[in-house]
């Protein structure tokens, strides 16, 4: 099969590899019909993920059909249609137990898919404890609709349901990549008062306002007066923080009201620093990491009942033997690119 690989720091290479085959009896294969890159894929490409794997196959955003099945999978058989979950994680250790997935003890545990085992970039891929990693897409829902939920839209929800926005709230999310946007579609399930989205790329800002026109959108430059002018208790109630740029965690600190929840659902480059002396008196609850990604059949039942769409960030389609075009137009952001789909079969 084809399978695009981590060859060495700066450099991925489509190859034939051999079609993967079970190695549990808690495995599936699965035949991958579309994927997608993320921006986690990139961070493996230039080395700031130092657990990957030189000769890995990449990639962990994928929906696909169930080609088969170990002998202990109960959930899922051969001909569903299936969303892959970024994490791998055994449903049994404490952490699983707690709903803490991203923790999991197995050795395999958190993002292991397209990282430190081959991943979906590919005809095929192997998923590990495929009760927990593969979640039926229900009839109705296409490919593309159900695309993002193990990963980008995973992450978007964890965050506001760990962010306990509620309906009188001022929620600030600062950042309008494709995981902001995901951010921003769950925040808005919750029906918060007010929305401010703060992005610093016009073209993302414009998106925001084409598709979302009852959501307040700024620049950085004015993030926090503009913040102030638009709430009730002299800040966001709740930050959202998924850009991860430089100084977007003081923001996102500085633009919350006291006694506020500030979410930080970035992954930065280099170390944060608490300003302890000048946060004194704000009494700020801070909540991080990475995803717990559980809610996948949830969120596919929001999606049937056309609760949550994220179709309009998929703004370029590929072959899988046009890959290598599809990274250069996704890390370069070329053509207003948010997301691409990758048709592998």
């Amino acid at each position: 099969m084809k399978a695009l690989t981590y060859i060495r720091h700066g450099e991925f290479a489509l190859m034939d590899k051999p079609k993967p085959a079970l190695q549990s009896p808690r495995d599936a294969i699965v035949r991958v019909t579309l994927g997608s890159i993320c921006t986690s894929d990139l961070h493996i490409k230039h080395g700031s993920v130092p657990r990957a794997v030189p000769g890995i196959t990449v990639g962990h955003e994928m929906v696909g059909v169930v080609e088969a099945v170990g002998s202990e999978v109960k959930t899922v058989r051969p001909g569903d249609r299936v969303t892959v979950n970024v994490e791998t994680f055994c449903g049994e250790c404490f952490f699983c137990q707690n709903g803490w997935v991203n923790n999991c003890t197995d050795a395999n545990g958190g993002w292991a898919l397209g990282c430190r085992i081959d991943g979906g970039q590919a005809e095929f891929v192997r998923v590990p404890y495929a009760d927990q990693g593969l979640a039926k897409i229900p009839d109705g829902v296409s490919d593309e609709q159900a695309l993002f939920v193990g990963d980008i839209l995973a992450t978007g929800f964890w965050a506001a349901r760990i962010s306990q926005i509620r309906e009188q709230d001022t929620v600030l999310i600062i950042g309008a990549g494709p995981t902001g946007i995901c951010t921003l579609l769950c925040a808005m399930l919750k029906n918060p008062k007010r929305l401010i989205v703060c992005e610093q790329d016009p073209a993302r800002a414009a998106f925001v306002k084409q598709h979302y026109p009852q959501v307040l959108v700024c620049g950085p430059e004015e993030c926090e007066a503009f913040v102030l002018a638009n709430s009730d208790h002299g800040g966001a109630d709740v930050v959202l923080e998924v850009a991860g740029a430089q100084n977007t965690f003081t923001l996102a600190w500085r633009c919350a009201r006291p006694n506020a929840v500030v979410t930080v659902v970035a992954l930065y480059d280099e170390a944060q620093t608490l300003p302890l002396p000048e946060m004194y008196g704000k009494n700020l609850t801070f909540k991080t990491g990475g995803v717990d990604g559980c809610d996948c059949a949830e969120i596919l039942r929001l999606i049937q009942q056309g609760k949550l769409d994220t179709t309009p960030l998929i703004t370029h389609r590929y072959a899988l033997s046009e890959i290598e075009q599809a990274y250069r137009v996704f890390e370069n952001r070329l053509d207003g690119v948010i997301k691409v789909a990758i048709t592998a079969g």
